[in-house]
């Protein structure tokens, strides 16, 4: 595995371990509504990920970006859908998510 998603791996599960830990009930629930919002309904899983994705950019939250980089990966996404969710990223959010999509494309690259 690419030594960079291990990296964002690890200390992804290191830290929520942390937090988690802390017994915090809105930090619990937080979490809860976030693992249940990217369950399969109306939406699929997939386009769920994706929405994740255009809106973690326009946020400029590049740990989110990783985050929903990995699951899109893990659905399937193509690079030619990927670079259409980095399309709509950069219209909507304007030209300072270029950045983002550069580092979004080198961590989808270090999936593999």
């Amino acid at each position: 595995m690419n030594k960079k998603v291990s990296e964002f791996r690890d200390y992804r599960a290191k830290m929520n371990e942390k937090i988690l830990a802390s017994d915090n009930l809105v930090i619990k629930r937080i979490y809860n509504i976030d693992t249940n919002c990217y369950q399969e309904g109306a939406l699929s899983i997939k386009i769920k990920e994706m929405l994740g994705l255009v809106s973690s950019m326009v946020l400029r939250c590049d740990d989110c970006v990783k985050y929903h980089l990995e699951k899109c990966h893990e659905l399937g996404v193509t690079s030619a859908e990927l670079f259409e969710i980095f399309a709509v990223a950069n219209l909507v959010g304007g030209t300072i998510v270029i950045p983002h999509t550069r580092r979004a494309l080198e961590y989808w690259e270090a999936l593999g």
